[in-house]
């Protein structure tokens, strides 16, 4: 099965390098791009990406999954590095490496375990009814989360980065993935 992880298009939050996760923001206007067709879509229910979704694959029996969300960056929400730079909080999540949760947000150990359960669940409905392509429209910190998890080479968490509109394919055996060989490979970035 071809699996397609893609960051939804430009924010005026991610234009402006801000800290997007629960903020609840609309595209900006005139973005489009060309991907590979597909079966079904997974998508986060966050407004930037069902937009996306619609944009790329109008048409394309769309599923919402509230786990494939952004994380919740807390007191740092839409934020940017000027605003937090001489925040003692931030220079503690800096000097982390982002391991440490956000100040009244969310960890990344739950948030990837959160990403891992809504792409399992999301794949296992995917292969449950027979497609063999599908994409998942979510965020970029949703797709280091899932690649980190599933990618069958081992990367660091940041070498999954991707900018707004950009995307990975890879792929997944079926049958393996229903004896719980969790995998994705031939990853490539598109």
């Amino acid at each position: 099965m071809e699996i397609l992880l893609i960051r939804h298009f430009m924010t005026r939050g991610n234009a402006e390098h801000r800290y997007v996760g629960i903020t609840d923001e609309a595209l900006l206007p005139g973005q489009t791009s060309s991907y590979p067709e597909v079966q079904a879509v997974a998508v986060s229910p966050l407004r930037r990406c069902v937009e996306t979704a619609e944009i790329i694959y109008p048409g394309v029996r769309r599923y919402v999954c509230d786990e494939l969300r952004e994380c919740d960056f807390g007191l740092f929400e839409n934020k940017n590095y000027e605003e937090l730079k001489d925040d003692p909080d931030y220079q503690r999540w800096i000097l982390s490496e982002g391991m440490i949760p956000f100040p009244e947000g969310e960890g990344r150990d739950d948030f990837c375990r959160r990403c891992e359960e809504g792409f399992c669940r999301m794949t296992e409905r995917f292969i449950e009814e027979n497609y063999e392509s599908a994409a998942f429209v979510v965020h970029g910190g949703t797709i280091m989360a899932i690649l980190d998890r599933f990618a069958a080479s081992r990367e660091s968490f940041y070498h999954w980065q991707v900018k707004n509109g950009e995307a990975y394919r890879g792929k997944l055996c079926k049958r393996e993935w229903s004896k719980g060989i969790r995998r994705l490979t031939g990853i490539e970035r598109i």
